[in-house]
């Protein structure tokens, strides 16, 4: 068999050129040419696919195995690290200047450890995989392509650790100053929520309490956690209480915060229900701020006011049908879902389907610890309980309805809007427990603990700057399965004929999207094997 050019002429006088594979017959004692495939346009198989053709083909050739056989024994592979999700996330610390804010902050300190790498480091591990500071040196950074790490030890990580906490708030500060000169021309709504992380063991003194925990583990000591965050996502700042701090006592924190540090013009500060009290909004005032807060609508004094006050309500959405309210001097924005109505009436109907079932068998008493199932019972002067058909009504008229206070002059979509944003902050905590794995804390002093939290915030902000820049390039790219295609890029070790070098595997997935987001290439396939003090290439 061979191959051959075909070529044939257009109408136009233009010739167009095929490759056919062709074999030799006998046929009736003369030899003849027949055609056994057409492969394709010359000029489109010349575009890779015929490169790949050829190198399919040779896998089934004898000769060739031979030849690959005796160059393998030229090769050797010494090993093989993971590398693209360090390659990207230090793109991001650069673009973010965290090199140059530790070279600022430490200038006049004489230390024998490079104090950015140790901390880069760590966050990379609370991006990738996250383990303790001793799992981080024994086991993680030996499948993590860091030369720059060969030198740093584990006492290191822990020195580095106290040098996040005596700085926290200069490094936070020039982050925000350094987002600011990229994204935004000024801040005017921010985001605070808090969150609680236990110990193993006792914990640190003067952190360490027992208090609410969202981690349902009252049983252990904690901390609690909160996070100042933009509208669109990205953290500015974070503080670290006692595990018995209410979340009231916390925003006085974040007040100050952000009169003392941020300078911002106009801030509408955003928070959820059980966050704020009467205090809280006077202070939130007297600072010169604004506010969209949600209210607890069942508890709320004015509830009921806010509730009859007549008007109709403005669509917006299939979900959102809105009403502006003012009570006393004050502006409310009442919202209905009737989606979640419908879902509050179903679930409160079996509720009480199950209610009236265990009246009837004698065992109503047993659901007087239920909050949820006894507000519907009362008791009869006989003692017995049946369902309270008032309460019932009541509670119907808040199926569906959530309440908004605000001081703004937004318009009641806007404030909603605002409102709704709360969810960033609610999936940055998400992230910050449990992909960055901020519990159960293995830290048994203060500042260690401050600083492996901190470590734990600029995780999350590089991973905030990543997935900003993947939502605008492909609003369709999943984090999730950028970061996992990253993980696949390994960085690769081998010496030929005794000459060491670097090579890399191939970008899988949606690997690619996580560069050409960062506006960074692929390394080079091959290229030299740097010293461990120097960075390769790429």
């Amino acid at each position: 068999m061979f191959i051959r050019q075909k070529a044939f002429k257009n109408k136009d006088g233009s010739t167009r050129t095929y490759l056919q594979l062709v074999e030799s017959v006998r046929q009736g004692g003369r030899v003849r040419q027949r055609v056994v495939a057409t492969l394709g346009r010359l000029e489109d198989l010349q575009d890779g696919r015929l490169d790949a053709l050829i190198e399919n083909l040779a896998r089934f050739s004898q000769s060739t195995w031979r030849r690959l056989e005796e160059q393998a024994e030229r090769l050797n592979v010494r090993w093989s690290k993971q590398w693209g999700p360090a390659l990207i996330f230090e793109r991001l610390w650069r673009e973010a200047e965290l090199d140059k804010a530790f070279e600022a902050l430490l200038e006049d300190r004489q230390l024998a450890f490079d104090v950015a790498e140790a901390v880069f480091t760590m966050v990379l591990n609370r991006l990738t995989d996250p383990c303790s500071k001793r799992g981080l040196v024994r086991q993680w950074l030996q499948g993590v392509y860091r030369p720059q790490a060969e030198q740093l030890e584990l006492h290191h990580y822990y020195r580095a650790l106290d040098v996040l906490a005596e700085h926290k708030e200069a490094i936070e500060d020039r982050l925000f100053a350094r987002a600011r000169d990229l994204f935004w021309t000024e801040v005017d709504v921010v985001f605070w929520d808090t969150t609680s992380s236990y110990f193993e063991g006792r914990g640190p003194e003067g952190l360490a309490a027992y208090g609410y925990s969202r981690d349902k583990r009252p049983d252990r000591p904690q901390l609690v956690v909160g996070v100042l965050m933009t509208r669109d996502g990205y953290p500015i700042a974070h503080e670290v209480f006692p595990g018995d701090t209410a979340d009231k006592a916390t925003v006085e924190t974040v007040l100050d915060a952000l009169k003392r540090r941020f300078h911002l013009r106009r801030v509408i500060f955003v928070a959820d229900r059980g966050m704020v009290s009467r205090q809280i909004l006077r202070a939130i005032e007297e600072a010169g701020m604004e506010y969209i807060v949600g209210m607890p609508l069942r508890r709320h004094r004015a509830a009921e006011a806010v509730l009859s006050q007549p008007g109709r309500y403005r669509k917006v959405n299939d979900q959102l049908q809105i009403k502006q309210v003012t009570h006393q001097g004050q502006r409310y924005v009442l919202c209905y879902n009737p989606l979640q109505a419908e879902h509050d009436r179903q679930a409160r109907e079996a509720a009480l389907a199950h209610l009236k079932q265990r009246i009837e068998r004698g065992q109503a008493k047993e659901l007087l610890r239920n909050r949820l199932l006894a507000r519907y019972l009362k008791a009869l002067p006989q003692g017995a309980l049946v369902v309270d058909t008032d309460a019932v009504k009541r509670a119907a008229r808040y199926d569906g309805k959530y309440l908004l206070r605000t001081n703004t002059d937004l318009d009641p979509e806007a404030v909603v809007r605002a409102y709704k944003d709360l969810w960033r902050v609610e999936r940055a905590f998400r992230t910050l427990k449990s992909a960055l794995d901020l519990r159960p804390m293995f830290h048994w002093t203060e500042r260690r603990v401050r600083g492996h939290v901190m470590v734990c915030f600029l995780a999350l902000v590089l991973e905030s700057l990543l997935l900003r820049k993947l939502r605008q390039q492909n609003p369709d790219v999943s984090y999730e399965d950028v970061l996992h295609d990253l993980s696949q890029l390994h960085a690769v070790a081998v010496e030929l004929d005794g000459e060491a070098c670097l090579t890399r595997t191939e970008l899988v997935g949606q690997a690619y999207e996580a560069f050409k987001a960062v506006g960074l290439r692929p390394p080079a396939r091959v290229q030299p094997l740097p010293r461990p003090e120097t960075t390769p290439a790429g």
